[in-house]
């Protein structure tokens, strides 16, 4: 307060010619000696300590627990809601699986959409599986997402090169290109498609690349002529010839299998006291 009193007299002897000018200065110096006077300044912590003192983070995998029971109870009660359509039900890392018949596909999926307790909107993808020791070589994957009930659940159906499997693009609009891509990678029939055709492969392609039985080098090789000015396809030329590992070593056998974790691994032991331990070694 008397610091701004002071200011006060000095701005009213000043003449109104230099007060502008000379107001400023004053001013900033009167800001800084009160700024600097109100500061407080502690004791330097000591080396043990840190300044900077920030609370510990929990570990999310001590949160973590398995859904399975309650994934069961509800595959079986959607089980016993189509009991003609649904053959079987499978909960793997607390992700429920779904199996139809092609021919249940539809109902199913309209079954899933429209349900109060399903809700699943949303076609995440949908994928082919090639196993050409099966009968029905090819297994449709369908991933769906329900955004109300924060949940998701796969569906899966069978189909070979000559049976298709009906489209739910009436269903998901969502699902034209994904039905597509699984027609040109694997060569699967989506019956009442509206517009099924190759998506990611060129003009005039033969085959389907992510069959087991495509050659990984394909049939021919696509580059670009300077002479016609074009891309142009010509026969397949190896400079190399192809190794196959199958029987042999493979360079990638050293790797393994992988080790197949879980979020409840990750959980942390609680800190045994010292005493304990202590009175563990006499």
């Amino acid at each position: 307060m008397a610091a701004q009193r002071t200011l006060g007299r000095v701005l009213a002897s000043t003449s109104a010619a230099v007060r502008p000018a000379a107001a400023r200065p004053l001013a900033v110096a009167g800001a800084r000696g009160l700024a600097s006077s109100a500061i407080r300044f502690s004791a330097a912590p000591s080396g043990k300590e840190s300044p900077f003192v920030e609370p510990a983070g929990r570990n999310p995998a001590e949160d973590f627990k398995p859904f399975t029971p309650a994934l069961q109870e509800y595959g079986a009660w959607i089980m016993a809601s189509l009991p003609k359509f649904v053959q079987q039900t499978s909960v793997y890392k607390d992700e429920l699986t779904l199996y139809v018949a092609p021919s249940a596909v539809v109902p199913v999926m309209h079954f899933l959409r429209d349900h109060t307790n399903t809700q699943y909107k949303s076609v995440v993808d949908i994928c082919g599986v090639d196993f050409p020791q099966r009968s029905k070589r090819f297994e449709v994957v369908y991933h769906l997402l329900s955004v109300k009930h924060n949940s998701r659940i796969r569906v899966k159906t069978y189909a070979d090169e000559v049976s298709p499997v009906p489209s739910v693009v009436p269903l998901f609009r969502g699902a034209d290109w994904y039905e597509r891509e699984a027609w040109d990678m694997y060569g699967i029939f989506f019956s009442g498609h509206p517009d099924l055709r190759r998506i990611l492969t060129d003009y005039g392609f033969e085959g389907h690349p992510l069959r087991k039985d495509f050659p990984l080098t394909g049939y021919t090789e696509v580059r670009y002529d300077e002479e016609k000015k074009r891309v142009v396809s010509e026969p397949l030329q190896l400079s190399q010839a192809f190794r196959n590992f199958e029987g042999a070593l493979s360079p990638w056998e050293a790797v393994g299998s992988g080790v197949d974790t879980r979020a409840d691994q990750f959980v942390l032991k609680p800190p045994v006291e010292e005493e304990k331990v202590a009175e563990a070694k006499k």
